[in-house]
């Protein structure tokens, strides 16, 4: 009875130990919650929000200690971290109400460095504040240059673009002009663009509403709109920075690709509307496939950060199917804005300040020219006005991949645009960059070649070397980049005759260095070709400060590459000949050209072949005294292909194995009949197709035994 009883109080006394227990779990609760509402009423950069929230109009500024200590408490917590989207509501509103006054609007705007996003409403109620007329200009002006600074971390554009009008309205005023018109350059889209003003903003209109923009705008402006100065710059990226974030702006670099965009814009739960057709936009950022964008072709909307098309292969695809003007007219702005701002006028924060985003950067624009095939207008003038400022060693590769994709610039402006910026680089420069610019060179000609190539063939383009412009044959006549051929030609031939200076004088500087006059002789490979590769009615030789050094070159090669080199020009010269012959509108070869031909076959062939270098008549020559001082024996052999620095070590291996038991070598029993004749099969064998081929176009026989130095007939 005793354990029932106990065992009753037992179960009695369990529910209400549950209770105190919960009961002083709650109240530990309560506790914490009140010290946390105790410590963030105490935190003073709460406090000091709370002063600018509550402070009555017409409270004064001059001599007011509590205002004084609570601004610099903004500022250190503005600076150091940046502010919260609470707090740029709470501080735009404080200024642009002016329950202070004008005086602290100025420093309270420029600590404005919002640490995630901006609230669009604070901004719309700020904009609002500007029609009550009170603000002064220039705070009004800097108030516009701030939304400028930060558009690209605002949530949401759409109420601002509903007070498109409101915001136009301020277009007469002179001051907020330019930056106004830049705001509304941000925020117009295709229902935007019915009324005409300033130039920019018409170039962007005149794509949309033709109809409605009946002035002509030229299709190349110097640049976007240039950059306001911006005192916001600097301290942005420092804090973007510290806070280990990359939020693209339109005022800095957007190095962010779609993907890091796309997470702001696909908060927005419905997707805009095309309201002149009434089809439902879908944002570009959404979709994640080909097929995809093929479904949604004509009802795409761009981002409004048009740097993240770079980083997108589908914008890409887009842009190049589509051929959206209004989107390569926004693209090429701010791709010519960044360039300049960044890289011709960096100042805080810029891009030689940040190497590594800056080469991310340039290589998101380099694979954007590959992957459509073209550059863009407005990285051809940034190249232009930085190549005069550029080091030549500042983010070298990415800068020459850029140079290499610029279309045919006229022959009355190439030298002063970029023959003679790139002399002065060239000649100061070391040998790595010499050769890079060589190779840039080689490929900006085989793009230009290639164009040529392409639009000559492309809808049966009749190209008639009678006249200065290509003809279709139904009776349209075009004009293709404004080039005709006569000044395709003749632009072509400058950069040939350019790059000829240049290696003539590099060779020499660089003492014929052999990885140098290798990325010569690939530019040459290109030139030999102009005619039956590319269909270019051009015939341009290399310069004697080219082709002696390949010919007396020390490796085997280089001498190689040059017989090739001259066999496919007289490929070429003799198809053009007889295309001549047939056709009265083929173009005429100077004599000149025959004539240097000919003469450097002449020189390779009494070079390598009939062993009479230094002989009178040839370029090389030296006086007979000082050659009988030398004490080299038959001297006029030095260069054969036996005795030729580069080819020697093959003439001694061929006299090992042929006579394997003679004790002396004597290199000229090789030149008896048969001998010769293994001894260049020998060499053939040995992965030499040029030599090959060269002597098969202009040796008629192989050398027979004579004298010693046998004899040639040539073609």
């Amino acid at each position: 009875m005793a354990a029932t009883i106990n065992m009753s109080d037992s179960e009695r006394s369990s529910p209400n130990d549950q209770s105190v227990s919960s009961r002083s779990s709650n109240r530990s609760l309560r506790v914490a919650e009140k010290e946390r509402r105790k410590n963030e009423a105490e935190d003073p950069f709460v406090l000091a929000l709370k002063y600018f929230s509550d402070v009555e109009a017409g409270t004064p500024v001059y001599g007011n200690d509590d205002f004084e200590r609570n601004l610099v408490l903004v500022e250190k917590v503005a600076y150091s971290r940046g502010l919260p989207p609470e707090a740029i509501s709470i501080m735009l509103e404080f200024a642009m109400s002016l329950r202070m006054g004008s005086a602290p609007c100025v420093r309270v705007l420029k600590c404005l460095i919002p640490a995630t996003v901006v609230p669009q409403e604070a901004v719309v109620r700020a904009v609002v504040w500007l029609g009550v007329g009170k603000i002064p200009i220039s705070t009004q002006v800097l108030f516009i240059k701030w939304v400028l600074t930060v558009f690209d971390m605002i949530d949401a554009k759409d109420q601002l673009r509903a007070i498109y009008g409101f915001i136009f309205s301020y277009v007469t005023e002179e001051n907020l002009c330019p930056y106004i018109c830049h705001l509304l350059y941000l925020l117009t889209r295709k229902e935007s663009g019915k009324q005409p003003f300033l130039l920019h903003l018409l170039s962007l209109y005149k794509v949309f509403c033709p109809e409605l923009v009946t002035l002509s705008i030229p299709s190349r402006m110097r640049s976007g709109f240039r950059n306001h100065i911006s005192p916001w710059k600097s301290a942005l990226i420092a804090v973007q920075k510290r806070n280990g974030s990359q939020i693209a702006s339109s005022m800095g670099l957007a190095f962010t690709t779609m993907d890091k965009t796309s997470s702001r814009k696909r908060v927005q739960k419905s997707a805009p509307t095309d309201q002149s057709s009434g089809r439902k936009m879908v944002p570009l950022v959404q979709l994640h496939s080909f097929a995809e964008l093929l479904e949604n072709m004509h009802r795409i909307e761009l981002p409004a950060q048009m740097g993240s098309l770079l980083g997108s292969s589908l914008a890409l695809q887009y842009l190049d199917c589509v051929q959206d003007e209004s989107a390569l007219l926004r693209l090429n702005f701010w791709l010519g804005y960044t360039l300049h701002e960044e890289f011709l006028f960096c100042g805080d924060g810029g891009a030689t300040q940040n190497s590594e985003e800056a080469l991310q950067f340039l290589n998101k624009l380099l694979s954007a020219h590959h992957f459509l095939q073209e550059g863009f207008s407005s990285s051809e003038a940034f190249l232009y006005k930085f190549l005069s400022v550029w080091d030549g060693s500042l983010l070298r590769p990415q800068i020459l991949g850029l140079l290499s994709n610029i279309p045919v610039v006229p022959s009355s402006q190439i030298g002063r645009l970029l023959f003679e910026p790139l002399m002065q680089l060239f000649f100061t420069s070391s040998l790595f960059f010499k050769c890079g610019l060589m190779e840039c060179l080689n490929s900006m000609l085989l793009k230009w070649l290639t164009w040529h190539s392409v639009y000559a063939l492309e809808d049966d383009l009749d190209i008639s070397l009678n006249t200065s412009c290509l003809r279709l044959e139904h009776k349209q006549t075009v004009n293709l980049a404004n080039m005709t051929l006569s000044g395709f030609k003749d632009s072509v031939m400058e950069l040939v005759r350019f790059v000829g200076r240049l290696a003539s004088v590099g060779l020499q500087i660089e003492g014929c260095h052999s990885l140098f006059l290798s990325f010569v002789l690939d530019f040459y490979e290109t030139v030999c070709d102009t005619f039956l590769k590319y269909g270019l009615p051009l015939v341009v030789m290399p310069p004697s400060g080219v082709f002696y050094p390949a010919l007396l070159a020390t490796d085997p090669i280089s001498v190689d590459r040059l017989a090739y080199i001259m066999h496919r020009y007289k490929v070429n010269l003799t198809s053009a000949k007889a295309q001549e012959k047939q056709t009265k509108q083929a173009f005429h070869i100077s004599r000149q050209t025959f004539h240097e031909f000919n003469h450097y076959v002449v020189v390779m062939v009494s070079c390598l072949w009939n062993s009479k270098m230094f002989q009178p008549g040839l370029d090389v020559q030296l006086g007979e005294e000082l050659l009988l001082k030398s004490n080299v024996p038959q001297y006029w052999t030095s260069f054969d292909l036996i005795h030729h620095p580069a080819f020697m070590s093959y003439a001694v291996d061929f006299h090992q194995k042929c006579w394997p038991g003679k004790k002396d070598m004597d290199l000229s029993s090789i030149k008896h009949s048969k001998p010769w004749s293994w001894y260049l099969e020998y060499l053939f064998n040995q992965g030499y197709d040029g030599l090959k081929q060269f002597a098969q176009s202009n040796i008629s026989r192989q050398l027979t035994a004579g004298d010693g130095q046998g004899d040639t007939q040539q073609r």
